[in-house]
């Protein structure tokens, strides 16, 4: 019996494949052939998951009580976790039952949000370069995104005035995302208030990606967008403890601030997941309750990797944005190469992956993103590589 052709819906046709997804085709095509690959291409940190968050999950997954559905907006005691760690670390105010909601982690609740607040046709504010989920949800959802692009003439930063007047009245939400991936720069205290200002003034909802805050280099620490007067006001705040506990696999993040968008992002997970399995919830509790103790032996490691890296690409003769924070480092294209071509030159002639710019977006084009996630003498090696086959 002959089959039918399956066709995919609009919304699929019209999505450029996965960049990370590509990038391990290119991996794997390179492993085959017996290549020795030094991975920067994926944020995905390589150290382990601290003992006792990993202790704390063994204790709860053996616990009956875990193993049935749990709640979507997460158990009140990780959301009450969450609001002391807020309290500690960002001197916020967050009530636990109405402005704090669990995720499976933050890119479900990015990808999610524009569903409960864009319609068709409706504006989405999107910087780019940027994480490629931002532009996708908000075509899931039937909107329009409106690039802010960020460029070395700008700092990396949004210019909130290049925005056309009648492009900021229809827009209903913004994006941000500081410390950013893929630059790593961070926004400042300043740059939020003239954010928050803005917001108020178009009544766009805010909604900002701060998963890379606790990676950070040097004491300066990053702040939070709610730290701004009237930012609650206005949005939300993204987290995750994926980069800060290196739990990528456990999926667990959460999303903070407004009640009523978090009323309506809760609104779209009620209809779409069951909630995090409670054990992973309890080894959050165990993640957010803990001391700097592991976070700052965390940032020694990370700080440690980009003194290698970042000074022995510039002794190359790369331009290279040395991070403040986050785990990515910001390399311009050498002259006579675009982004696509410099990231297959490292890949066949030094087996290095590398994540073109322009794959975050067009503003992108010219730069490749190199990450941190594999040991210095890695990272060292990956320099010698670089140096040996030129550019």
């Amino acid at each position: 019996m002959a089959g039918f052709p399956i066709e995919f819906a609009g919304r699929i046709k019209s999505l450029p494949p996965y960049l990370f997804a590509a990038i391990d085709e290119m991996k794997q095509q390179a492993m085959s052939r017996g290549v020795d690959i030094i991975n920067l291409g994926i944020g995905d940190p390589d150290l382990p998951t601290p003992a006792p968050i990993v202790e704390r999950l063994k204790q709860a997954a053996a616990d009956p009580k875990h193993h049935q559905y749990p709640s979507y907006e997460g158990m009140l005691s990780f959301r009450k976790a969450v609001a002391g760690w807020y309290q500690r670390r960002f001197g916020v105010t967050l009530d636990p039952a109405s402005e704090v909601l669990t995720l499976i982690g933050s890119k479900e609740g990015i990808g999610h949000v524009p569903l409960a607040f864009v319609d068709p046709g409706d504006v989405v504010l999107v910087p780019s370069p940027g994480y490629p989920v931002y532009p996708v949800g908000t075509s899931f959802a039937g909107g329009v995104s409106h690039l802010m692009p960020l460029t070395k003439q700008n700092g990396f930063l949004p210019d909130l005035t290049a925005i056309p007047k009648e492009v900021a009245q229809k827009a209903k939400l913004m994006f941000l995302n500081s410390p950013n991936n893929p630059t790593s720069v961070v926004m400042s205290k300043d740059d939020f208030r003239r954010l928050v200002a803005f917001a108020q003034e178009h009544r766009i909802i805010v909604c900002h990606d701060a998963a890379y805050s606790e990676i950070f280099y040097d004491g300066k620490r990053p702040t939070s967008f709610l730290e701004v007067e009237g930012a609650k006001d206005v949005g939300i705040e993204f987290h995750s403890l994926s980069k800060t506990y290196n739990m990528t696999g456990w999926r667990i993040g959460f999303a903070v601030g407004n009640k009523q968008v978090l009323a309506g992002l809760g609104k779209v997970k009620s209809n779409l997941d069951s909630g995090v399995f409670q054990a992973v919830q309890e080894a959050g509790i165990t993640a957010l309750e803990s001391d700097d103790h592991v976070t700052d032996g965390l940032r020694k490691i990370y700080q440690e990797r980009r003194d290698v890296l970042v000074p022995g690409l510039q002794k190359l003769g790369l331009e290279v944005q040395n991070p403040p924070a986050a785990f990515y480092v910001w390399v311009t294209a050498p002259k006579g190469y675009q982004s696509a071509s410099f990231t297959a030159h490292l890949l066949e002639k030094a087996g290095i992956v590398t994540t073109p710019g322009n794959g975050f977006g067009a503003p992108g084009e010219g730069y490749i993103r190199m990450t941190l996630c594999t040991t210095k003498e890695r990272l060292g090696e990956a320099v010698e590589r670089i140096q040996k086959c030129g550019f």
